[in-house]
C-alpha cells in the first residue's frame, strides 16, 4: 500500500513538472490553439451536437431563454429529481423550474433531447450600457447528431408556441372598450381595459345543447384554422351575429365565447367614435386572439341604409352622399362594413366579430351576409333543455333529483311561456335557499305565461276568418297591394281591432286603406326616379 502512494505522489510531481515545463515553453496563443485542436479532436468523435441559449444576448434579453424556460417549467415535474419552486406575488399556482446546474431530459417526437441550466457567476466588468445579473444564466442543448436537422427545424418552433399558449394562460385576459371622444391614455393607446372575470362558460349557458355544441365546433375549427385560412387565400377572422328578444343571454354567450377560446374583449362603443378613421385607427389597436364586440348594433348609432338617398339635401342643391364621405362627423354603414371585411380588417389575425341585436330586420342586408356575419345565432326564449341548464345552475338539481309529474308540466309549458334565461334566472335566485319552493314557483309562473300566451294568439285572430271564407277578388286585391302598400302588422291590427264586430266592413276597410298606400308610395318612388 506504501509503495502504491509513493508511485501516486511520483506521477503526480512528473504531471506537475510537465504542466510548468509546457507553459514555460509553449506561448498563450499556442496553448489555446492545441487546446482547441483537442476539442475538435474529440467532439469529431463525440456522438453529440450541443446548442448554447443564453439569457442575455449583447446588451438585449433573448426571448428564446424566456421560452425555453416557460416550456420546461411544464415538462420538468414528471422528468427531473430537482426542482426549483416558486410563486409570484398574489399568485394561487407553483413554477417549477430546473435547479441550477441540473439536467432534464425530454422526448419530441420520439426524440431524446437533454437540457441543462447552467448557471455561473458573471465576471466584474467595469462599464455596462445596462445592469446586468450577478449571475450568467443558459440553457444548453444536447442532442443526437443524426436528429440535428431535426431538432432545428421544428423543436425550436414547437416551443415557441408552446411557451405562448403557457404565457396566454398565466396572463390575466382583458375587456377592452375605447376612450370617451377618442382620447389616448398614458400609454398613447385608444383602449381602456380592466381584468376580465365573467365565469360565464358553455357548461352553464341556457341553450339547446344541440346549437351550443354546433357553435363550440365552429370556434374550435377557426382557433385551429391557421393553416386552412392561409391556403385559402382568406383572412383569419370570422363574424357571429347574435339576435334575438332581450335576456336571452347574447351577453353570456360572448364571455362563454372569450372563456372557451381565452381571448381578450374589445367591447366598442360606437357613440363615442367620431369618424370612419377613427374606427379603422381602433381596430389597428386591437391584438391577435381577440373578439371585437358591438352591441345592440340597431341602436347604437343611426346607421343609413347605403340604398337610401337624402332627398332633402338633393332638393338643397347639396348632392354628396353623407355615407361615403369621410369628412363628417359621424360613422357611416360603409364604414362599419369596410372595418369588419375590408382591406384595414386584415391587419391582425385570429379575430372574431360579433355583432348583437334585437331587431334583425333592422339591419342592412349587406351587413348580415357570410364574409361579415358568417354565423348568425338566434338566441332564443328557454326550451326545455335550457330550463334544465339553468335549475342545476342554480338549485344544483339534476332530472334525477326531480319529481317525473314536476318535469312533464314543465316540459309541456316551458316552450309555450316564452320566458327568457333572465326571467327564469330571477325566479331561481330569488328562492335558492328553498329548492322546492323555487321549482313550485317555476311552475306556477311558467304555466301562468302558457295561459297568457295562448289567450293573446287566440285575440290575434281578430276576426276569425280563413281564407276559405274570403272572396275570392278580395284576396286578389289584397294580394296585389300589401307588399306595396308597406304597412306594419300593428297598423293592420289596428284596422282589424276597431272594426272586429263587423268582419265585412272590417275587410273592406282593410283593402281600401291599403290600396290607398300603395298608390301613395307608388307616387313616391316614381318623384324620388325623377329627382335622381
Amino acid at each position: 500500500m506504501k509503495e502504491l502512494w509513493t508511485t501516486m505522489a511520483s506521477l503526480m510531481g512528473v504531471l506537475a513538472f510537465s504542466q510548468t515545463l509546457l507553459n514555460t515553453l509553449l506561448p498563450p496563443n499556442l496553448r489555446f490553439i492545441f487546446i482547441k485542436l483537442f476539442h475538435t479532436f474529440l467532439n469529431y468523435f463525440s456522438p453529440y451536437s450541443y446548442f448554447d441559449i443564453t439569457e442575455i444576448e449583447g446588451v438585449n434579453t433573448n426571448e428564446l431563454y424566456n421560452a425555453v424556460q416557460l416550456y420546461l417549467s411544464s415538462t420538468s415535474t414528471t422528468s427531473s429529481n430537482r426542482l426549483s419552486l416558486t410563486r409570484g406575488l398574489n399568485s394561487t399556482s407553483i413554477t417549477y423550474t430546473i435547479s441550477h446546474n441540473h439536467r432534464l431530459t425530454d422526448v419530441f417526437k420520439g426524440v431524446y433531447v437533454v437540457w441543462e441550466h447552467i448557471v455561473t457567476p458573471r465576471q466584474t466588468q467595469t462599464f455596462s450600457w445596462r445592469a446586468l445579473p450577478e449571475e450568467k444564466r443558459g440553457f444548453s442543448l444536447r442532442v443526437h447528431k443524426r436528429d440535428k436537422d431535426f431538432i432545428l427545424g421544428s423543436y425550436f418552433d414547437y416551443i415557441s408556441s408552446k411557451a405562448s399558449e403557457i404565457r396566454r394562460k398565466k396572463e390575466d385576459r382583458l375587456l377592452y372598450t375605447n376612450s370617451k371622444n377618442g382620447s389616448l391614455d398614458s400609454r398613447g393607446q385608444p383602449w381602456e381595459s380592466v381584468p376580465f372575470k365573467h365565469p360565464s362558460t358553455f357548461e352553464t349557458l341556457a341553450m339547446d345543447p344541440t346549437k351550443k355544441a354546433e357553435i363550440m365546433s365552429d370556434l374550435r375549427d377557426f382557433a385551429e384554422g391557421s393553416a386552412f385560412y392561409k391556403r385559402a387565400g382568406r383572412v383569419w377572422k370570422r363574424g357571429y351575429l347574435l339576435y334575438g328578444p332581450p335576456g336571452t343571454g347574447k351577453s353570456s354567450m360572448i364571455a362563454a365565447m372569450a372563456n372557451y377560446l381565452e381571448y381578450d374583449i374589445y367591447d366598442l362603443e360606437l357613440t363615442e367614435v367620431q369618424t370612419n378613421l377613427e374606427l379603422r385607427k381602433l381596430l389597428m389597436k386591437t391584438s391577435s386572439k381577440s373578439i371585437i364586440v358591438i352591441e345592440d348594433i340597431d341602436c347604437s348609432i343611426n346607421l343609413k341604409n347605403r340604398t337610401e338617398i337624402d332627398f332633402t339635401n338633393i332638393l338643397n342643391g347639396n348632392d354628396n352622399n353623407d355615407n361615403d364621405n369621410d369628412n363628417n362627423n359621424s360613422i357611416t354603414l360603409s364604414g362599419l362594413l369596410n372595418f369588419t371585411d375590408g382591406l384595414w380588417s386584415s391587419c391582425g389575425s385570429e379575430r372574431i366579430f360579433v355583432f348583437t341585436t334585437n331587431h334583425i330586420e333592422k339591419l342592412d342586408p349587406a351587413l348580415l351576409r357570410s364574409g361579415r356575419m358568417d354565423m348568425h345565432v338566434f338566441m332564443s326564449y328557454c326550451c326545455f333543455e335550457s330550463l334544465l341548464i339553468l335549475i342545476k345552475n342554480y338549485l344544483g338539481c339534476t332530472v334525477n333529483d326531480m319529481d317525473t309529474e314536476i318535469l312533464r308540466q314543465l316540459e309541456k309549458v316551458v316552450c309555450v311561456a316564452e320566458m327568457t334565461p333572465a326571467d327564469v334566472s330571477e325566479v331561481l335566485i330569488k328562492n335558492r335557499r328553498d329548492k322546492a319552493k323555487a321549482i313550485r314557483e317555476l311552475v306556477e309562473i311558467l304555466s301562468f305565461r302558457a295561459r297568457e300566451n295562448e289567450k293573446l294568439r287566440r285575440e290575434r285572430n281578430y276576426l276569425g276568418c280563413t281564407v276559405n271564407d274570403m272572396d275570392t277578388e278580395i284576396l286578389r286585391q289584397l294580394e296585389k297591394v300589401v307588399c306595396v302598400a308597406e304597412m306594419t302588422p300593428a297598423d293592420v291590427s289596428e284596422v282589424l281591432i276597431k272594426n272586429r264586430r263587423d268582419k265585412a266592413k272590417a275587410i273592406r276597410e282593410l283593402v281600401e286603406i291599403l290600396s290607398f298606400r300603395a298608390r301613395e308610395n307608388e307616387k313616391l318612388r316614381r318623384e324620388r326616379v325623377a329627382v335622381a
